[in-house]
């Protein structure tokens, strides 16, 4: 009988019992060879004194010894550990005793003699295996007891409070089915009252739903962006409720004549909106996106004075649209004034983004506009690429090699481009 010296305190053991040494010993050592943690035992008898001393996953005996069979000796050792996996290995056994012992649940496998390497190490896995899981059922089964005789008696010292929680529970999930149905009637609600309140900054919220929508529609958003720069449009005024009605109408006629501190509660109408706007809609990127509706692509704008990509990419496109509808200028006339500040006040992607799905202005039927990501090898220009400084680094008609594609990035990185990119179709 021994144990070997190097297997983990925690390892799953193994009992072997044969009488004949050569066979014990070449299954303790095939099975020590896949990290088994084993023990093997000679005598039937000393081996139901060590089941009586400890534990073991797996019991694996020969079928003839001398003093006892070794299916009596499986059919004992159940008595003193239930749980474990017993394995009989035999060369002759009745088909009739078969059928018994397993019925009787006394033998998880046989195996025949003479035994397969494989087959023997896949047997003890299977049988560590049911081990391990009638171990945990047992135990789940015993906490599953304590836990029931613990809500018995806590139910019945609640059992007063439990119909009225069911009803809160109920008028709660009611509650929130129709403010989950009744979400866009909720941003739309929002939209009235802006309405209600100032007729302009109504008229200027619906405008800018609809941009919203149509550049939420392309491939330039996931999901969770599509989803707030919607809501973000409905909701990104909500703070200019607050403020007198008269220095609205003041701001629209002569912002500069405004004094500093009604053009700080004016930049801090962001700040404001997006706290509103978590009544309504309580995701991150919505209240992130209006805060930053007024963000600058060169860094001067407000309530944080983010910069570049430090803006995220729905809330540049957002103020794009803000921009053009916020102007007060014809539709023309606005168009040049977000053209001119493409590159300085708005994300020049998100210009022409903007301009791609807004159809604000009639191009000729070979010509589509594109974004700088969506330039491609073979494409015509039908517009020259300048520099801010007036530099030709493209001219119209040239068509896009790999190498001329990758210039105009490089460049964009550096100085950023802020023209319309028109190809022919």
């Amino acid at each position: 009988m021994s144990t070997p010296a190097s297997a983990p305190a925690t390892q799953p053991s193994i009992l072997i019992v044969d009488d004949e040494p050569v066979v014990l010993g070449a299954l303790k050592e095939t099975l020590e060879r896949e990290h088994f943690s084993t023990v093997a035992c000679q005598c039937p008898l000393k081996a139901l004194a060590l089941l009586a001393e400890r534990d073991f996953a797996v019991i694996i005996s020969d079928q003839r010894m001398p003093g006892m069979l070794g299916l009596d000796f499986l059919i004992e050792s159940r008595r003193l550990r239930p749980h474990a996996s017993r394995i009989l290995i035999t060369a002759v056994l009745a088909l009739p005793t078969i059928v018994d012992a397993i019925n009787k649940g006394e033998i998880f496998r046989f195996v025949a003699k003479p035994w397969l390497r494989e087959e023997l190490i896949a047997t003890v896995r299977n049988a560590v295996q049911r081990h391990d899981l009638v171990t945990h059922n047992t135990e789940l089964l015993r906490e599953t007891a304590s836990l029931n005789e613990r809500l018995t008696s806590a139910n019945a010292a609640l059992a007063a409070q439990v119909a009225d929680l069911e009803q809160q529970r109920q008028r709660l999930d009611t509650a929130n089915r129709e403010l989950a149905e009744n979400y866009d009637h909720s941003l739309e609600l929002c939209r009235r009252i802006l309405t209600a309140y100032d007729p302009v900054l109504g008229g200027q919220t619906k405008a800018l739903v609809e941009f919203a929508e149509q550049m939420s529609m392309t491939d330039e958003f996931n999901n969770t962006e599509r989803h707030a720069l919607r809501a973000a449009a409905r909701l990104c005024d909500l703070g200019l409720i607050g403020m007198p009605r008269e220095m609205l109408r003041a701001f629209r006629s002569n912002p500069d004549g405004l004094s500093e501190h009604e053009r700080g509660m004016l930049h801090n109408h962001p700040v404001y909106s997006q706290t509103l706007a978590a009544l309504v809609d309580g995701r991150t990127e919505t209240g992130e996106i209006i805060r930053a509706h007024h963000e600058r692509y060169d860094g001067r704008g407000y309530p944080d004075g983010l910069a570049g990509e430090n803006i995220s990419w729905p809330s540049r496109c957002l103020a794009v649209a803000v921009g053009f509808v916020e102007s007060g200028l014809p539709k023309a006339a606005a168009l040049e004034a977000v053209l001119a500040r493409s590159g300085s006040a708005y994300d020049p992607e998100a210009v022409r983004l903007f301009l791609k799905v807004s159809n604000l202005v009639q191009l000729p039927r070979q010509v589509r506009e594109i974004l700088l990501h969506e330039l491609e090898p073979g494409m015509v220009l039908a517009n020259g690429i300048y520099s801010p400084h007036g530099l030709l680094l493209i001219g119209e008609g040239q068509a896009l090699s790999p190498g001329t594609i990758t210039k105009i990035r490089s460049h964009n990185q550096v100085t950023p481009i802020s023209q319309r990119l028109l190809v022919y179709s």
